[in-house]
C-alpha cells in the first residue's frame, strides 16, 4: 500500500481520516496546489466529490449541506485568492453554527513572503471566526507525524461539530511534486501499518458532549415554570441538527405554555403542530408598543428562549418590554440576545433540556385564557393575510404583494419538502405570512451574518443533502450575486424550483425612512438594475414562467387571487415535470410594502383594539 511519493501519503492519511470521523462528501474546487488532496479524495470509493468552478459558490455549498444534514462538508482549494473566497461563508458557519472545515492548500513554507507566483499568507487566514485553526507540518513520512496528523483531522471534525458547532482551518503545505508520481525512495517501507493506514475505524473517536445543569440546577428551573401561569416557548432559528419538535412540544404540554416558532426553528412546520399551540404570526400584530399596556393584552411572567435571535424584529421589541423573566437557553454559554433583556443564561442543549423538564413540570396547566390569547390572535392574523371575508380588513381591497407570494409557495410545497429562503424580505415574509401546518417542511436560511451572498449555492447544497423536494425563494439581487452557483445544478445532480421575487432592487430598503430621500434612495439605495432573467435561465437548463404581479401602466393593482392561482399553477407544472425550473414574480416593492403596512394595521387593530379609542 505505500504510496508512491510523501505528498500522496499524507493527503490519503488526510482524507482517510476524514472518511473515519464520518464525512461521507467533500467539495472540490480545481486547483494545482491542491492536487494531492483533491486526487486522494477522488480515488476514496467512500466519498462524493462534488466539482466547484467558483470557491465562493463551493464554500457556500457546503455550508448549505451541513445547515441540512448537521454534519461537516469539507471544503478542498488551492492556494491564493481561493482560499479567500471562502471567507463569506465562513462568516456565516461562524455566526450560524454551522460545521465547516476548509483544506486550503499552500506553498511551503520557504516559499511563502518570497514573491512566488499565487503565494499569500493563508495562516489564521479567517481569523477568529474558526473554532480551531493549524498550519499543518509538511508531509513527513514517519509514523509520528503521521499520527499526528490523523489526530488532528480526528479533532478538526470533532470542533466544527462539537457542542460549540463551526468552521475549522486547515492549511496544508505541499511541495512538488503534487501529482501521484513515483519518485524513489520518498516513503520508507516500514512505516507503522497504524501510521500509514490507519486504525480500525477513527484513529481517535472524538465523543461529543453537551452541557446540562445539574440536579438542584434543574429543579430550580422547573420549579420556576410550574409556578408561573402565563409563560412562553420562544424558538427562535435552529442551530444544526436542529431542534427537536417533539421535545419542545412536551414542555409546551407539561407548562400551558404556547410555542413561538420562528419559521427556521423546525418548529413551526410539521405533525406536531396538530396538538401543540404553535404560534407563527406574531409578527403582524406584536411591537414594543404592545408590552405593559392595557388594552386587553396580557404580557407573560416567563419565556424560555431557543436558539438565535428570533427573526421577527418585533417579536425581539415586544420581549424586551415586558417585565418576564428571560431564560435564554445556549449549549455554548454565548450571548445571543440582541436588546439584552434576558435575565438568565443557561448553558444547556436546548432540546435535552426541554425534554428533562418537561418530566419535571408539576402541575402545568398554565393559564388557558392565556393560550387562548395568542391562539385567537394568530387565527385573526391569518384570516386577514389570506382575505378572509368575514375577517376584519382595510377599506378596500388588497393587491398580491410578496408576503403572498410566500404564502402560495408554501401551501404548494409538497410533503417532505425542504424549504430554502433568502435574507432580505423573503425570510420576513415567511416569517410574518405563513401559517403553522402540519406538512413536513424543513425551512433553512442564512441568519448567522444574513447577507445575500451564497444564496442559491446554500440551497443546492442542502438539497444535495436529500431526497425531498427542493424550492429555493430568492430575491432579484441575491440571485445576481450568486448566479454562479446555479452551475451546481447540473455538476451536482441537484433539482430544484427557483421562485424568483423580482422587484428590480433592494426592496428592503422601502421598510427604512431613507426610502423619502430622493434621489439618493433610488440611485444608491434602491439600485434598479432591469436584469432579465429568461437567459439565465436558458444559460443553466432551467425551464422558465414569469408572473408579473406589478400594477399596470395606469397603476391598477393586480388581482390577489389571479395572480396567486397562476403562481400555484406554475409550482404545480415544476413539480410535475422533471429538472429544474425557475419561476419569476415580477413585483413592485413600493406597493408591495404599502401593501404589508396595511395589513399590519388591520390585524392590529384587530388583535387589540383601535389605538384612537
Amino acid at each position: 500500500m505505500t504510496a508512491p511519493n510523501r505528498n500522496t501519503l499524507w493527503a490519503r492519511a488526510l482524507v482517510d481520516e476524514l472518511v473515519a470521523a464520518g464525512v461521507d462528501a467533500v467539495v472540490a474546487s480545481p486547483g494545482s496546489r491542491s492536487t494531492p488532496l483533491t486526487m486522494a479524495a477522488a480515488r476514496n470509493d467512500d466519498l462524493r466529490v462534488f466539482s466547484q468552478l467558483d470557491e465562493r459558490s463551493a464554500a457556500y455549498f457546503a455550508l448549505g449541506r451541513a445547515r441540512r444534514t448537521g454534519t461537516v462538508t469539507p471544503l478542498i482549494c488551492t492556494s491564493g485568492t481561493a482560499a479567500a473566497n471562502y471567507h463569506p461563508a465562513v462568516m456565516e458557519a461562524s455566526e450560524a453554527r454551522v460545521p465547516l472545515l476548509a483544506l486550503t492548500a499552500d506553498r511551503p513554507p520557504e516559499l511563502r513572503d518570497s514573491g512566488a507566483n499565487q503565494t499569500a499568507d493563508q495562516e489564521k487566514l479567517y481569523g477568529d471566526a474558526v473554532r480551531f485553526y493549524k498550519d499543518l507540518p509538511e508531509p513527513a513520512p514517519n509514523d509520528r507525524a503521521l499520527r499526528s496528523l490523523r489526530t488532528t483531522v480526528a479533532r478538526a471534525v470533532g470542533t466544527a461539530e462539537g457542542a460549540d458547532p463551526g468552521p475549522v482551518h486547515l492549511n496544508v503545505p505541499f511541495k512538488k511534486p503534487l501529482e501521484p508520481t513515483r519518485v524513489a525512495d520518498d516513503v520508507p517501507a516500514d512505516l507503522d501499518p497504524s501510521a500509514e493506514r490507519g486504525r480500525d475505524g477513527a484513529y481517535v473517536d472524538v465523543t461529543p458532549g453537551s452541557p446540562s445543569p445539574g440536579d438542584d440546577e434543574l429543579r430550580r428551573l422547573a420549579n420556576a415554570l410550574s409556578t408561573a401561569e402565563r409563560g412562553l416557548i420562544v424558538a427562535g432559528p435552529a442551530d444544526p441538527p436542529g431542534l427537536d419538535a417533539e421535545a419542545i412540544t412536551a414542555l409546551s404540554h407539561a407548562t400551558g405554555f404556547p410555542i413561538l416558532a420562528d419559521p427556521l426553528s423546525g418548529v413551526r412546520f410539521g405533525g406536531h403542530t396538530r396538538v401543540a399551540p404553535v404560534i407563527g404570526a406574531y409578527d403582524a400584530y406584536l411591537s414594543a408598543a404592545v408590552a405593559g399596556e392595557s388594552h386587553g393584552w396580557t404580557d407573560p411572567e416567563l419565556v424560555v428562549r431557543l436558539g438565535a435571535s428570533p427573526t421577527s424584529k418585533r417579536l425581539r421589541k415586544y420581549l424586551a418590554g415586558t417585565d418576564a423573566d428571560q431564560y435564554q437557553v445556549d449549549p455554548a454559554g454565548r450571548w445571543r440576545e440582541a436588546e439584552f433583556a434576558a435575565t438568565d443564561l443557561v448553558v444547556a442543549e436546548p432540546s435535552r433540556l426541554c425534554a428533562r423538564l418537561s418530566r419535571l413540570v408539576a402541575g402545568g396547566d398554565g393559564d388557558g385564557d392565556w393560550r387562548a390569547q395568542w391562539e385567537a390572535a394568530d387565527r385573526t392574523a391569518a384570516a386577514i393575510h389570506g382575505r378572509d371575508a368575514d375577517a376584519e380588513a382595510t377599506d378596500d381591497p388588497l393587491p398580491f404583494h410578496e408576503g403572498d407570494a410566500l404564502r402560495v409557495v408554501a401551501d404548494a410545497l409538497p410533503d417532505p419538502a425542504t424549504l430554502f429562503v433568502s435574507n432580505s424580505m423573503p425570510v420576513r415574509d415567511l416569517d410574518r405570512f405563513v401559517s403553522p401546518t402540519t406538512t413536513s417542511v424543513t425551512a433553512l436560511g442564512n441568519r448567522g451574518v444574513s447577507g445575500i451572498d451564497g444564496i442559491v449555492s446554500s440551497a443546492l447544497g442542502a438539497g444535495s443533502a436529500t431526497t425531498d423536494d427542493l424550492t429555493l425563494v430568492v430575491g432579484d439581487l441575491a440571485l445576481y450575486h450568486d448566479s454562479n452557483g446555479l452551475l451546481a445544478l447540473d455538476r451536482c445532480d441537484v433539482d430544484a424550483t427557483v421562485v424568483l421575487i423580482n422587484n428590480d432592487g433592494g426592496g428592503i430598503f422601502h421598510k427604512l425612512p431613507i426610502e423619502s430621500f430622493e434621489p439618493e434612495f433610488t440611485e444608491a439605495f434602491k439600485t434598479p438594475h432591469g436584469i432579465e432573467f429568461e437567459p439565465l435561465a436558458d444559460l443553466h437548463g432551467l425551464a422558465y414562467a414569469r408572473i408579473d404581479a406589478r400594477p399596470d401602466a395606469e397603476g391598477a393593482a393586480t388581482a390577489p387571487t389571479a395572480t396567486a392561482d397562476a403562481l400555484a399553477d406554475a409550482l404545480t407544472e415544476a413539480r410535475e415535470t422533471p429538472g429544474s425550473h425557475l419561476i419569476e414574480v415580477r413585483t413592485d416593492a413600493e406597493p408591495s410594502h404599502r401593501t404589508r403596512e396595511r395589513l399590519e394595521a388591520a390585524v392590529e387593530r384587530a388583535v387589540h383594539g383601535d389605538p384612537a379609542e
